[in-house]
């Protein structure tokens, strides 16, 4: 009699997990863990980007182009690359040159989105000019750094997630051996 309590039991868990629509989703319901994959979080980006920057009444112009995430395994930071165009004074904008930042990540409950924690640019290669940036270059991308880092997600919750672990409370969001690790708390 031992064997069709099993038998049912594999069968409700099966239905339960076709149910779910990611793994993480699954997780957030038995545990106290939801993770990302740099696929996932390459996907977002992907949807965000290109985008232009103007400074100094539109004289300064920063265009971001082909986000590249990587999720180093042996890393609490990720990795994030960029080709950026610059112009002053109307000239177009075209890819100049290439840049990479290193950063944590936070969750802000405001838009629901993993975001740049304490970001810092890694290198800077524009040959444009040289192959090093000047002062107002290096300024607009400093500023863009900081406002990206505070205004917009790296990654945003789906509703689905959200409504799945409402009774919780995010603790922590952390980068562990090559995954984005939130920590859910009671």
């Amino acid at each position: 009699m031992r064997k069709p309590v099993t038998v049912g039991a594999f069968v409700v868990f099966v239905v339960l997990l076709a149910g779910c629509s990611t793994l993480n989703t699954l997780g957030a319901l038995l545990g106290s863990q939801v993770t990302f994959t740099q696929p996932q979080l390459q996907h977002a980006l992907d949807g965000n980007f290109p985008k232009q920057y103007e400074r100094l009444g539109g004289l300064v112009s920063l265009r971001l182009t082909n986000p590249t995430l990587s999720i180093p395994y042996d890393s609490s930071r990720l990795r994030l690359d960029f080709d950026v165009g610059l112009s002053a004074m109307g000239s177009s904008v075209g890819t100049t040159g290439h840049f990479a930042l290193s950063s944590g990540l936070r969750f802000d409950p405001q838009t629901r989105g993993l975001h740049l924690q304490d970001p810092v640019l890694e290198s800077v290669d524009v040959p444009a000019l040289g192959g090093v940036m000047s002062g107002t270059s290096r300024e607009l991308l400093n500023t863009w750094l900081a406002d990206y880092a505070r205004d917009e997600p790296v990654y945003r919750l789906d509703s689905t997630l959200l409504d799945r672990i409402s009774a919780r409370r995010i603790d922590s969001t952390v980068i562990d051996r090559g995954l984005v690790v939130v920590n859910l708390g009671e």
